[in-house]
């Protein structure tokens, strides 16, 4: 599996979310929704979700082992860190 783009919208407003990004998946397969983070302990990603009936969040696409949320989880945070530095050289 390659992760063969990533856009990242970066949220403006204050607060934990810190933006918004798609992935597309060899070129192939595309998930929107995935969300950075800001935690007690650094940046992380939530997968896409929904509330169910019983107000819980269930996740809509995730991966199914901590390898490959590890690899996601990386790509995704190098190219929101590239997007800062990006944003600050444009002001």
């Amino acid at each position: 599996m390659q992760i063969t783009d990533v856009r990242v919208r970066k949220v403006s407003k204050e607060g934990k979310m810190k933006a918004v990004v798609s992935i597309t998946i060899d070129d192939e397969f595309v998930v929107h929704d995935i969300k950075v983070i800001e935690g007690e302990k650094g940046l992380f990603i939530a997968m896409p979700s929904r509330k169910a009936s019983d107000e819980e969040y269930r996740d809509i696409a995730h991966p199914i082992n901590s390898g490959t949320r590890d690899a996601i989880q990386s790509i995704i945070l190098d190219k929101y860190e590239a997007a800062l530095i990006e944003g600050e050289e444009e002001a």
